[in-house]
């Protein structure tokens, strides 16, 4: 699959690739309401020179530059809009209405959808930020976000952060609260921004080191899917396997460019609708904002005490070998990253590791698996966290008993592929009793909220038909009530059964969100100028 070359400066920089990964392990989010619309264009003018594009910027962090690169900046700063944010600047109603119906709605609307509507106290819980929608001077209208370097000697972010930041604050209100910086992040809703941070560890020589996990203890960030444009060719080959789109010989292709970015076809050769012109749409995106508080210590307490069980049923006496297995199991994935597809126990785990310190190719080779020859989940339970999320050639509608042939994925996979972006806030100190602030800031980037994202988090998260597991849910951020259960099929050559992972509780719960529009550079000047032309 071939397409014209990405207009990268015409992108915004946090869509092609995520921050955390470019040496950016700091972050700070700021909410904007928009009270008058002039002044509201006149403040967006005032950021646009400042907003941090998809050009590429010499780094060993980063993708090859190709034939023009930027300084690389300490801080990043990017912009998108609820729908009621481009309503408050008198964005054109034909623009407006063509609108998908989903970002229209907004994702409070539609909790019943997501599963937000089924934990205790439902969206009560959520941050007092989110919970203002009824009154037009505490809507959120737009997203502002900060990444930021860190000082490695320190572990905090540079000082750039802070002041970038501290501008923004005095540009709202120079404005005469005309546009303001809301309020009410955190549980005691004190907060005006979102801090973001990576998990930090300490070296040896006393200098900080971003991990590339999250709260519960498992590697993040991999898988990310490629699609045609978003690196260079030689990156591209490199990148895609493991990542792409399966081919019925096996081979890994690009996904479609219009899966991900507006205005380009995606993997059915059709262009998203989108709102008019098309050069507000082109090269912008959607994504879903989801503050997601990991319960690490209700995570902690349950998976100790159901290790032992699970290393009874299945005969692992050692405690950590079963502990390390039973979350394998969950996830899908090793705590380093190693899928349990590709070293289905323990021993085999560590022979991995060895084999690939020796090669010095980890990232292809954590990537580089299908689920062929695993159907009844025996390897990787088909209701692990990252077999629903991705599950590559497990719903080949061709593949099954008495029909070899080569790994395939399907058009049911390929079409639910979701970017994502986002960086943990908070800390969780190990031997903590009591659940503090932390969790994820998780962003969903894709050209379709309902397609992609919606679907795979009400249909692959919180359901469980298409994995023959009817109504079981993530046992790792799945939203449930209690009676679920999670099942780790044993080959019956091994003697044992089953093992059932009965009624775990909800590990993760959304603490507010929204649904996003980044716009493209060129739709940003429409905006900030007022001339959106819906002809």
């Amino acid at each position: 699959m071939t397409a014209a070359p990405l207009d990268l400066a015409d992108i915004q920089g946090n869509i092609l690739t995520a921050y955390g990964k470019q040496g950016f392990p700091k972050g700070c989010f700021l909410l904007l309401n928009i009270r008058d619309a002039a002044k509201g264009r006149a403040l967006l003018a005032t950021l646009l020179p400042r907003v941090t594009t998809a050009l590429r910027w010499p780094s060993t962090k980063s993708i090859p530059t190709g034939a023009l690169a930027v300084e690389r900046p300490r801080v990043t700063l990017n912009i998108a809009f609820t729908f009621l944010g481009l309503l408050a600047l008198r964005t054109p109603v034909r623009t407006l209405r063509g609108l998908p119906d989903e970002f229209i709605d907004g994702m409070a609307a539609r909790a019943s959808i997501l599963g937000d509507d089924l934990s205790t106290g439902a969206m009560v819980t959520w941050d007092p930020i989110w919970r203002r929608e009824d009154d037009p001077k505490t809507q959120v209208h737009v997203l502002v976000t900060l990444n930021a370097q860190m000082d490695p000697a320190t572990g905090q972010p540079v000082a750039d952060l802070g002041e970038e930041a501290a501008w923004i604050r005095s540009l709202c209100a120079a404005s005469g609260d005309a546009v303001v910086v809301l309020s009410g992040h955190g549980a005691d809703g004190a907060q005006d921004a979102q801090a973001l941070s990576a998990i930090l560890q300490a070296g040896p020589d006393g200098r900080f080191d971003p991990l590339p996990a999250e709260h519960f203890g498992f590697t993040d960030g991999i898988g990310d899917p490629v699609f045609v444009g978003q690196y260079p060719p030689d990156a591209e080959a490199v990148r895609v396997v493991g990542n792409g789109a399966l081919t019925g010989d096996a081979r890994w292709r690009p996904l479609a460019m219009g899966e991900f970015l507006l205005g380009y076809p995606d993997e059915a050769q059709e262009i998203a609708g989108a709102a008019m012109p098309l050069a507000f749409s082109r090269n912008g995106t959607f994504f879903a904002y989801r503050k997601l508080q990991e319960n690490v210590v209700a995570f902690r307490t349950f998976i100790d005490a159901s290790s032992a069980r699970f290393g009874a049923v299945f005969g692992i006496p050692d405690p950590l070998e079963a502990r390390e297995t039973l979350l394998a199991k969950i996830s899908g994935r090793w705590a380093d990253g190693v899928p349990i597809a590709l070293a289905p126990n323990f021993a085999a785990w560590q022979a991995f590791d060895h084999r690939i310190s020796l090669t010095g190719d980890r990232p292809r080779a954590l990537s580089d698996f299908s689920y062929h020859d695993d159907p009844a989940g025996l390897k990787c339970p088909v209701t692990a966290h990252m077999r629903r999320a991705n599950p590559r050639d497990a719903l080949d509608p061709l593949d099954g008993p008495g029909k070899p042939r080569a790994p395939s994925g399907s058009v049911l996979n390929n079409r639910r592929r979701i970017l994502r972006r986002g960086l943990p806030y908070g800390a969780a100190a190990p031997g903590a009793a009591q659940e503090g602030e932390h969790g994820l800031i998780f962003m969903a980037v894709c050209a379709s909220l309902f397609r992609q994202f919606e679907f795979t988090q009400q249909q692959w998260m919180n359901y469980g038909l298409d994995f023959y597991a009817g109504n079981d849910t993530c046992p790792l951020v799945g939203a449930r009530a209690e009676g679920a259960k999670f099942v780790i099929a044993a080959d019956p050559a091994a003697g044992h059964p089953p093992f059932i992972l009965d009624r775990p509780p909800r590990f993760v719960e959304t603490r507010g969100g929204a649904y996003f529009f980044t716009p493209s550079l060129t739709a940003l000047r429409m905006l900030a100028m007022g001339v959106v032309d819906p002809t």
